[in-house]
């Protein structure tokens, strides 16, 4: 069963007196099934050690490549849920005043040292001496997390109705080719109200917010074994060229390199940025 949507669970975890708690254990499920939204007064980490973990908030989505994490702050309402074949670290944080740790939603990269620090941070004692080894490996974990750096895997969701119907209608048919005239009329506005409407409420632009849920779209299919070539076709591109194209641009790299680069990460992370 996945600790995170465990009620019990969560209201236990909030009242553990310390700063980090590890679930202790590595979820691991083909599909990760849709939690309930739900939130917990102490903040979560979740690491993908395998697959894609997607997190949703009430004007966010959030997706998270193998040997990536995902920080939650406490008090947040989400849903979490699963692509393809899912192992993930959870780890509950009441983060101290002093780091200098994220205080919104985000996706963080995960160096190879951080890494081998949320493994071990896994198998702490529940009420681990605070003032001893597990207490200065702690420490670290929250110098880490403060110092990594975030991945521009968010799809900004708008709160406005019809931007939200406008959202549902490009997730259900991503390869639909209309104009962004066509897209407006489609919820009943002006193609200047519809630019206007998401430059204020995502600060972006038609175009590039589309593209944005191709990069989220196509890495969950990629992280299901499918294509390169599938996913370009699925998302309405002419050739896997010009799908790969638009993919560099968003993300810096090609998506076969990018996942490549987090299935099997290498055992040193200062060579490439």
């Amino acid at each position: 069963m996945y600790v995170d949507v465990r009620s019990d669970w969560l209201s236990y975890v909030d009242e553990i007196p310390r700063a980090l708690v590890a679930a202790n254990a590595v979820a691991s499920l083909e599909t990760l099934e849709q939690s309930p939204r739900h939130s917990h007064q102490k903040a979560q980490l979740l690491f993908t050690v395998r697959g894609v973990i997607n997190c949703e908030v009430e004007d966010a989505v959030w997706i998270v490549p193998p040997q990536c994490a995902l920080w939650i702050p406490g008090g947040l309402p989400h849903t979490v849920f699963g692509s393809g074949e899912v192992e993930c670290i959870s780890l509950f944080i009441e983060p101290p005043e002093a780091p200098n740790l994220p205080n919104e939603c985000c996706t963080i990269t995960v160096s190879s040292l951080f890494r081998h620090l949320l493994m071990r941070a896994n198998e702490l004692p529940e009420r681990y001496d605070v003032d001893g080894p597990d207490g200065r490996i702690v420490s670290v974990i929250f110098d880490e997390l403060a110092a990594a750096p975030v991945e521009g895997l968010r799809l900004p969701i708008p709160s406005d109705s019809r931007l939200k119907k406008l959202a549902d209608l490009l997730i259900a048919a991503p390869a639909d080719h209309a104009t962004v005239a066509e897209w407006a009329s489609r919820i009943a506005v002006s193609e200047r109200s519809l630019n206007r409407m998401l430059a204020e409420q995502v600060g972006m632009s038609f175009g590039r917010w589309r593209r944005q849920l191709h990069v989220v779209l196509a890495l969950r299919h990629l992280s299901t074994g499918q294509t390169v070539q599938a996913v370009a076709m699925d998302l309405g591109y002419e050739s896997a060229s010009s799908f790969v194209t638009m993919f560099r641009k968003m993300v810096g790299k090609p998506p076969s390199r990018y996942l490549l680069e987090r299935l099997r990460p290498a055992p040193h992370d200062h060579g490439e940025r």
